[in-house]
């Protein structure tokens, strides 16, 4: 019998377990982080060793750099995951890790770790897509959240509107054309001299600015549930530009309150319409832009005029963490997923759901 065959046998048993605890590791960019989730919904301990400071001085995540602080982190990572909810390996029921979509380099470093432990323990792997790990973070904030729900995804490589129809089947109501929210906020913020993170950095300059600026660009999708944000940030781009070769002054508060309340107000209308269309009444907020305060502002504010229930990540589970990776395999283990096999490699990219 193969190792994939025995442990399917394996997952069986666990099905019917009363508590079943998963080891979850994350390694898609530039987190290294491992887990240990109960029951779906419960985080025994979760840590994370982030890469942020190194990747400053590049403004940005440079993949090879990424890669090989992974490779040195995760092993004392584990161990930390594992010392921190007083656990040892025999007290763990099966391995889970992201396998996509994200960096490759730093993608098989988790997925490579991973599957050394499943092997050597004997215990089942579950291999997880990192979006649907996103929208499982809210199964750890609110205890009580059960699809059928909307999500707006928004993140540094994905921006959607998705019906999420149960734990495992979901529906793409409308994505973004080109780039994703979170790179838009990243290269506006370069522009600008803001450090990486950006999105981060353009909320906090945003606070103290005045959105008065109209930045001029085409609305190619009105009457769709996609979104289009090259357009907003090669306005951007250009505005500050012209201001530089006028040698007049640049006020990044103002610029920064008047992107991201364009950018909101795209997000936030288009959800809320697609709200209406599926007769939904929960909305969930999935991804690391779910941390911005001013679209939390603007979601609150449009559901509670519309009688919707909102729902967001705890701010520590906004971004990339191995819980919510061991909360979606609660789920995707609780719903028939199968072991993966030990030849389990990474993907750069994967679907969202099965209408992509």
């Amino acid at each position: 019998m193969t190792y994939k065959q025995k442990m399917d046998e394996e997952l069986k048993r666990i099905r019917n377990k009363s508590q079943v605890r998963i080891l979850a590791i994350e390694s898609s960019c530039d987190e290294t982080s491992v887990a240990i989730v109960e029951n779906g919904r419960e985080v025994l301990s979760c840590v994370i060793d982030t890469q942020i400071e190194i990747h400053k001085r590049f403004g940005g995540v440079v993949p090879e750099v990424a890669s090989r602080n992974h490779i040195q982190a995760i092993d004392n990572v584990c161990n930390e995951a594992l010392k921190q909810a007083n656990l040892t390996f025999d007290d763990i029921d099966l391995i889970a890790v992201t396998y996509g979509a994200g960096l490759l380099g730093a993608l098989l470093v988790g997925v490579s770790f991973a599957k050394g432990l499943a092997f050597a323990l004997n215990k089942p792997l579950l291999a997880i897509n990192h979006i649907k790990g996103h929208i499982a973070s809210n199964y750890i904030t609110h205890k009580n959240l059960q699809p059928p729900f909307v999500c707006l995804l928004v993140s540094g490589g994905h921006t959607a509107i998705l019906n999420v129809k149960n734990y495992k089947n979901f529906e793409l109501v409308g994505s973004t054309v080109d780039d994703a929210v979170g790179e838009c906020f990243d290269k506006v913020a370069r522009i600008m001299g803001l450090s990486y993170p950006g999105g981060v950095n353009i909320d906090r300059m945003a606070t103290k600015g005045t959105p008065n600026i109209e930045f001029t660009h085409k609305n190619i999708l009105n009457g769709t549930y996609n979104f289009s944000f090259s357009g907003i940030k090669t306005a951007v781009i250009n505005y500050v530009h012209n201001l530089k070769q006028k040698n007049e002054e640049i006020n990044i508060s103002n610029i920064s309150a008047s992107f991201q309340k364009l950018v909101v107000g795209e997000l936030s209308n288009k959800t809320i319409e697609a709200m209406k269309a599926l007769k939904s009444k929960k909305l969930v907020v999935a991804g690391g832009v779910s941390a911005n305060s001013y679209l939390k502002d603007e979601l609150t504010k449009k559901c509670n005029e519309n009688g919707f229930e909102l729902f967001m990540p705890e701010l520590k589970y906004c971004t990339d963490n191995a819980a919510m990776i061991g909360s979606c395999a609660y789920f995707e283990l609780m719903n028939g997923m199968n072991c993966a096999n030990i030849d389990l490699t990474a993907k750069s990219t994967l679907p969202l759901c099965q209408n992509e």
